[in-house]
Parts: structure tokens; C-alpha cells; sequence
């Protein structure tokens, strides 16, 4: 069964393309990192997923979902973080769609956002700004909120950056617990060990698909060197494409 398909999928800024005439399916179910050099189309594809980005060309299919079965954590440079809410606030958002935005959480809905909160490790810091966090315990409230909208997709962007070893394995668990739930998750990784380790379907991006499928055939030497020659075959876009460590 499928997720998600992508059709000729064209996607780009002022109309110069950053995903080109993208053609493959993600398997309802499946567990899947997206990878490529950085400027590759990467995040940009989980904007087109979410309806952020409209296609140039081509389209996002959705197979007996919709958009709103759709959660996404976006990188932590997009979150503002003066905003003045504390982490009980920013989880329970994650249950906008059941009480609306001005709605009232209720009891069991005080009860369901604690035990988010509880369930990625930030008992005791229910009242703290979001502003006053580190990166870890950010990151561990936007998956608390998350677990919350209990979607049937999760899209993460760079879920891992800049937090410590046991945030990421405890976020680890999350993702693994999502999977064994059946829910799809595609997640944009930068580190291939990460991807090898924990995710066994992989889509290797460099502004088109170089390959997609099992992640042991995907992450080859001859699949990221043809990844950088498609960098280096467009010198004069104004993208980087700097290809990350093997």
C-alpha cells in the first residue's frame, strides 16, 4: 500500500527548480530517511509534502489520506523561540485539531499532554519558556507535541541536529515506536551511520532522485559519488550542494 506517491514532481523557488521531475512511491508503514548533499531539494520536498510549496510541476499524491493526517517538525532555526509559551503550552498544541486553537484542553486533555511530556523525559519542566531550553529539551517537546497529533505521517526535518547522544537515542525510540505503530515517517539526515543504523528505506536526493529503495542498496560509494557528480554538473546554481561524509 501506498502512503505517498510523487508524480513528476517539480519543486523550486521564483521559479528556479531545487527538486527536478521527482517519480517514486513511500510505502504506507515504512521507515524512511531522505538524504543528499546540502541544497539537494531535501527539506524543500517536506514543504511540498505539508502544502508549504506548491509544485512547479507535478504533484504529491496522497493514497487514502489526507494532508491533515500529516505532522511536521521543521528545522529548530524556524521556530521562534522568543514566542512566550511554556513547554505545556507548545506540547498541548499538538492537539489543535480536536480543541481548535482557542478550545479548552479539559482534563483528559491535561492528562494526555502530560503524559507526552513524560513520555520524552521532561517531567518537572512543564512551566519552563521554550526560550529557556537547550537544544535537546526542545527537541524532545516538539516530539512530545507530535505524539500528540497522532498522524498517520510524520515528516522530520533534521530531527538530530545539535542535541546530545541521549536525546537522539531517546528520540530514536519515539521514531521506532511511530514505526512499529504503523505510521509512515520519512526524516532528512545528514549522518549515515544514523541512517544505516535505524532507518531501512532511504531516498538519496541531488535535486533529482539519484536512488530509492532498501537503504544498504541506496547508501553505496557509487550512489554518492554520483551524487556529487550532479552537483558538480550545475557549477553555476546558486544553491550549495555541498556533499556531507560518508
Amino acid at each position: 500500500m501506498v502512503a505517498l506517491a510523487f508524480r513528476n514532481l517539480t519543486l523550486g523557488y521564483d521559479r528556479h527548480p531545487a527538486v527536478h521531475h521527482l517519480e517514486t512511491e513511500i510505502s504506507s508503514g515504512s521507515l524512511t530517511a531522505i538524504v543528499g548533499p546540502n541544497g539537494a531539494g531535501k527539506s524543500t520536498l517536506l514543504k511540498a509534502i505539508t502544502g508549504v510549496l506548491t509544485p512547479l510541476e507535478g504533484r504529491v499524491i496522497f493514497d487514502e489520506i489526507t494532508r491533515e493526517d500529516v505532522a511536521y517538525l521543521p528545522q529548530k532555526s524556524d521556530i521562534d523561540l522568543t514566542f512566550p509559551v511554556s513547554v505545556t503550552e507548545l506540547v498541548a498544541m499538538g492537539l489543535w485539531k480536536e480543541i481548535g486553537a482557542f478550545g479548552r484542553l479539559g482534563r483528559k486533555g491535561r492528562e494526555r499532554v502530560q503524559e507526552a511530556i513524560e513520555a520524552v523525559g521532561l517531567a518537572g519542566l512543564e512551566k519552563r519558556a521554550i526560550g529557556a531550553l537547550s537544544g535537546g529539551q526542545l527537541q524532545r517537546a516538539l516530539f512530545a507535541r507530535l505524539l500528540l497529533q497522532d498522524a498517520k505521517v510524520v515528516l522530520l526535518d533534521e530531527p538530530f541536529s545539535a542535541i546530545d547522544a541521549r536525546t537522539m537515542s531517546d528520540l530514536i525510540g519515539v521514531i521506532r515506536g511511530w514505526h512499529n505503530d504503523g505510521r509512515t515517517v520519512l526524516a532528512v539526515l545528514h549522518d549515515h551511520e544514523t541512517v544505516r543504523d535505524h532507518f531501512p528505506q532511504t531516498l538519496m536526493l541531488a535535486r533529482e532522485m539519484v536512488a530509492h529503495g532498501p537503504t544498504p542498496q541506496v547508501m553505496t560509494q557509487a550512489n554518492h559519488s554520483r551524487a556529487r557528480r550532479m552537483c558538480e554538473a550545475n557549477p553555476g546554481d546558486p544553491i550549495l550542494c555541498e556533499v556531507t561524509a560518508a
